[in-house]
């Protein structure tokens, strides 16, 4: 198996695990939203450290760290990073166990174009006529959904923001992916900790530890977090960006169908509309990259001919 074809593998891997994680968090649905998001920080933190002694990285990690934490704006941007995600993770667990999965859907849809509004407006950067067209179209697509459901999808929309800004602020500093979440992680597991024997002491947890199933399932989303993370990390160093840009969309749709047709969501004929105008404007700007990406690979193939 070739680089590209593993880097495919594990990038779609980590997407479909994303995509099918709202099955995941419906067998936990009785339990807090806020509980769920401090085990969730506690035990990837305590998993991403099993990973980081199993495989010999505690090197990597200190050199990650000493980068980071002697440069006091990366660490507020860190500490930035850890906060937004944690609410990022809040928002999405409270939408699927909400029964809003085809909302959240919806955010991870439009985050891409959210991304490219911050890239704009903060990083300065310059896009086509074309993009400016795919924002334009997906725009309208939230637009109307807004206005024939009669409310702003602000699950979505939040869902998108801060994913977006997330992504922005992980560009400024600029560390491994791998090593992300441990670090991030560790910078909120002291308060998830505390969060938790605070619940359990003043008995207003609604998880009751022991040998049980809701122990399992709020112990294993340390796994959960972290495994397709790793996959990602494995798998986007081996493809183009533009085709990581297309496969992204495997999760929101997994979750699309997942909301549809396994917990009955209602798809009415605004939605339909709306995603039509999303999707439509999805392909376009998936087109436009591939467009655009193309004669990159010629040159780094000429290059390579002419080496």
């Amino acid at each position: 198996m070739s680089g590209k074809q593993k880097g495919i593998l594990f990038v779609s891997g980590a997407y479909i695990i994303w995509g099918v994680l709202p099955i995941y968090w419906r067998q936990i649905e009785s339990i807090s939203p806020f509980e769920i998001i401090a085990h969730r920080i506690f035990w990837s933190f305590i998993f991403m450290v099993l990973y980081i002694m199993v495989t010999g990285r505690w090197q990597y990690l200190k050199t990650n760290l000493t980068f980071i934490f002697s440069n006091k704006k990366k660490a507020l941007s860190l500490l930035a990073a850890s906060i937004i995600i944690s609410v990022n993770w809040l928002t999405y667990i409270f939408a699927v166990n909400a029964g809003h999965i085809l909302e959240a859907s919806l955010g991870y849809y439009i985050n891409p174009f959210i991304s490219i509004l911050l890239a704009y407006f903060i990083l300065k950067e310059r896009f086509s006529k074309g993009e400016w067209l795919a924002i334009f179209i997906v725009s309208l697509g939230v637009i109307y959904m807004s206005l024939g459901v009669g409310h702003i999808p602000w699950l979505a929309l939040t869902l998108a923001v801060t994913f977006g800004v997330y992504g922005l602020i992980k560009k400024t500093i600029n560390i491994d992916a791998t090593y992300a979440l441990a670090v991030e992680t560790a910078v909120l597991a002291p308060a998830a900790l505390l969060y938790i024997l605070y619940l359990n002491a003043t008995g207003v947890n609604t998880l009751d530890f022991g040998l049980n199933r809701d122990t399992a399932f709020t112990m294993g989303t340390g796994v959960v977090t972290a495994i397709p993370l790793l996959l990602f990390a494995l798998g986007a160093v081996r493809i183009p960006l533009s085709l990581t840009g297309l496969l992204q969309y495997i999760g929101p749709t997994l979750m699309l169908f997942i909301g549809i047709f396994l917990y009955g969501e209602s798809f009415t004929t605004t939605h339909k509309i709306a995603y039509g105008f999303i999707w439509s404007g999805l392909i376009f700007y998936t087109l436009l990259r591939f467009k655009a990406a193309r004669p990159r690979r010629q040159k780094q193939k000429i290059k390579l001919t002419d080496d």
